[in-house]
């Protein structure tokens, strides 16, 4: 009587182990991707012959090529960091993977094998920086060689996990044409944005998660001058400046035996000594906002930021309360008034229900009124209507009116640019 052939599950599952075990780690490692597939693909073929396991050529090289993932990468997960079209990674298990694409959330095709798949991926990530994450420290933040933003949770704490978070890294340098032609924002608020940073404004970029900040701070970011020295604080970083003349600081968390950790507020104070231009900083969340306001108020003119807010005047409070964490003792109204002074611009920035990121406000920072502080709003975007795509269709309604910061608009002789810019309704 012949055997039954094991089910195809299980057969390439043995010859994924038979393989590994074939495969000495220290040579894997030592061998660029593009030889060790083939090397691979051959053994795999050798050991289904020997084990008469029936598999063709795609089933082969899909093999092989999840073994080479296994052993050089992040598994089942390189090809969804390959792909340029997602913007997120969402893992909830191992085989609940969803990503997004174009502001929507959707479950992929993608698995792990099994948890225990899954965690060995964790534990990689995690030692690629050094750290660990295991039970006694369920959760660490991570990055991994491109610049990817990794959040991962484990059991106990993760009760249908291990949960993972990746916020990728793009690539493509980002432009204001590239937001306009987006739908991101129309040419005149691009040109009062433009106009806003070759003047030197001090600018907080404000939204919420996912929204579009970080994006938005690069755009800006094009608009300083090559021969500006610009220093640049972040917890990962992520900024592409284009310019000579950047110092890049990222903090620094804890090691295994809790020492060494490097702040963001540490990070913004040591800037303050190397004689910047500006201090732009990836995201204020913490007691820097002090530190940050400091700079601003002391000579470093241009110097941008993001916080998390859904408004413009939810920005300030964000900022007051931050600094209050740092100095408890500081009164609302003298925190109030380092912020105006500080800051002469907030663009929030929103990522709608259609997916699309949009600019919905941008407001200046015009003084105080008691205790009020009074902001006048240059623009604002209003949804109109949704499209047959069920994109939101929308207009910006324009200030015409004089900013406070003026005089600075006419030493740059972008004054009549800036009024061209905000005459009138926007289409």
């Amino acid at each position: 009587m012949v055997a039954e052939a094991p089910p195809p599950d299980r057969a390439i599952g043995e010859l994924r182990a038979l393989c590994l075990a074939q495969l000495d780690p220290a040579v894997v490692a030592s061998t660029p991707e593009e030889e060790l597939l083939p090397q691979i693909e051959k053994l795999i073929s050798e050991m289904a012959t020997e084990r008469r396991v029936q598999l063709n050529g795609r089933e082969q090289l899909e093999l092989a090529g999840d073994l080479v993932h296994d052993m050089l990468g992040l598994g089942p997960l390189e090809p969804l960091i390959d792909d340029e079209t997602i913007n997120d990674i969402l893992i909830n298990g191992p085989d609940r993977i969803f990503v997004e694409r174009g502001g929507k959330l959707e479950l992929s095709g993608t698995r792990f094998r099994d948890t225990e798949h899954l965690i060995n991926v964790c534990h990689r990530i995690a030692a690629d920086i050094g750290r660990h994450v295991d039970e006694s420290s369920p959760m660490v933040d991570a990055r991994l060689k491109d610049g990817s933003r990794v959040n991962i949770v484990l059991a106990p704490i993760a009760l249908d996990g291990p949960y993972v978070s990746i916020r990728k890294f793009g690539h493509k340098l980002i432009d204001f044409a590239r937001l306009i032609g987006f739908g991101a924002m129309t040419p005149a608020v691009a040109r009062v944005l433009e106009i806003s940073a070759k003047c030197r404004l001090n600018i907080i970029i404000s939204g919420g998660t996912g929204s579009g900040k970080t994006t938005l701070l690069n755009a800006l970011s094009h608009m300083i001058a090559a021969n500006e020295r610009i220093v640049t604080v972040e917890d990962a970083a992520e900024l592409k400046l284009q310019q000579p003349h950047v110092v890049r600081l990222e903090t620094r968390p804890m090691n295994l035996e809790n020492k060494g950790e490097i702040t963001q507020r540490d990070l913004v104070r040591n800037a303050l000594r190397m004689r910047p231009d500006r201090i732009i900083i990836g995201e204020v969340r913490g007691a820097e906002a002090f530190d940050m306001l400091q700079a601003m108020n002391t000579g470093h003119d241009g110097s941008m930021s993001t916080i998390h807010a859904n408004t413009a005047r939810d920005a300030l409070t964000r900022m007051e309360n931050m600094v209050q964490m740092g100095h408890l003792g500081l009164p609302s109204a003298a925190i109030r008034t380092q912020i105006v002074s500080a800051v002469n611009l907030i663009v929030q920035i929103e990522r709608q229900r259609d997916g699309g990121r949009r600019v919905t406000q941008v407001v200046e920072v015009c003084g105080m009124e008691g205790e009020m502080v009074l902001l006048n709003e240059i623009f604002r975007f209003t949804v109109d209507a949704e499209d047959v795509d069920g994109r939101l269709v929308g207009h910006y309604t324009a200030s015409p009116a004089r900013p406070g910061f003026y005089a600075r608009l006419q030493y740059f002789g972008l004054d009549r640019d800036w009024a061209a810019a905000t005459q009138g309704d926007q289409p």
